[in-house]
């Protein structure tokens, strides 16, 4: 098992297939973009299936989460998802993508094996989209919703940032739409992983702001601890449900206690934590022709060293060097 000196397992692998986007969201990025990761320092596709094989087979791991930048700019992808798919135990998988490209290829990924989507959309209205993306792809992204829900990729989820002055009175109206579409709405505080490092916790929509707007149009009834589990997003029931509303309050309600997540980067490290300062390379590891059991023994002493918490309560807390899209969400 991935253990830490805490107790807590990690059986969620969340594996990020490339660092670029074909967005400029202003919360993650530059308008001129980022300095990509060289081509040499990215796994192979046979490099990334072999370490998920070994953290299916050897860790423990039992869900595994592509994620990017951009994954479906990966364009290995479909083959991935099918290979990851054959093994044994097979692992529960799925995607967090812009939704951009999901028409082309939702319905090549549900053959493949994957499971499920998350697609991001911070805003109903297609200007908004444009001023937070900095690209006019906001009808992409709907027909790639639609494109995910046709093909059974479900439960559909829908991951939204609500920003000051740009989208934060769109609460409401983001989850009477979703539940219009049958889509999961789940809203994410925004965190301190930009690469502008322009981050501040004043003034940030919280967890508590995007409550007290959605309660002003419907009754959320809070499930319990026990349906949470190690999940991310507290979930309440709207208007008696069946459809469910999430929270990602990493900010201010942090549930690192619960964390069940590792994480691997396009270039092969281990980060034990989404705002870890450090990384563990598993790429060298590959590249020297070690062994799969080395491999996973270097993995299980990376997980052994996390932290009780994402210290971002603590006044002498750093944001990491990496952004999101270089992390993997």
């Amino acid at each position: 098992m991935l253990i830490d000196t805490y107790g807590r397992v990690a059986t969620d692998l969340r594996v990020s297939l490339t660092d670029r986007c074909n967005l400029r969201c202003t919360y993650c990025m530059p308008e001129e973009g980022l300095q990509w990761l060289a081509k040499p320092d990215l796994l192979s596709d046979d490099e990334i299936v072999r370490l998920i094989g070994i953290a299916v087979t050897r860790l423990g791991i039992t869900e595994v989460r592509f994620t990017g930048g951009e994954p479906l700019l990966r364009p290995g992808i479909v083959g991935i998802v099918e290979r990851v798919a054959a093994l044994e135990p097979r692992p529960q998988m799925s995607l967090t993508t812009n939704g951009i490209g999901l028409k082309r290829t939702a319905t090549a990924l549900k053959a493949a094996g994957l499971d499920r989507v998350n697609v991001s959309l911070d805003t109903l209205r297609p200007d908004v989209f444009k001023a937070l993306t900095r690209r006019d792809r906001h009808q992409d992204v709907i027909a790639g919703l639609e494109a995910a829900r046709d093909a059974g990729l479900t439960p559909v989820k829908v991951n939204c940032v609500l920003m000051p002055g740009l989208n934060d009175d769109e609460a409401p109206d983001l989850l009477a739409w979703a539940v219009e579409h049958d889509y999961e709405l789940r809203f994410i505080e925004q965190m301190p992983l930009d690469a502008q490092h322009g981050w501040k916790r004043e003034g940030m929509v919280t967890a508590g702001d995007i409550l007290a707007s959605l309660r002003t149009r419907f009754a959320l009834t809070e499930e319990g601890v026990d349906e949470r589990g190690s999940a991310p997003a507290e979930r309440w029931l709207v208007d008696g449900g069946p459809h469910r509303v999430g929270v990602i309050a990493s900010v201010t309600r942090p549930f690192c206690a619960a964390c069940d997540r590792t994480r691997l980067t396009a270039d092969g490290q281990i980060r034990n934590c989404l705002f870890a300062t450090e990384e563990t390379d598993l790429r060298n590891a590959l590249r020297s022709d070690a062994p799969d059991e080395e491999i996973a023994r270097i993995w299980r002493l990376a997980m052994w060293g996390k932290k009780a918490g994402s210290g971002l309560d603590d006044p002498s807390f750093l944001q990491p060097a990496r952004p999101m899209s270089s992390i993997g969400g």
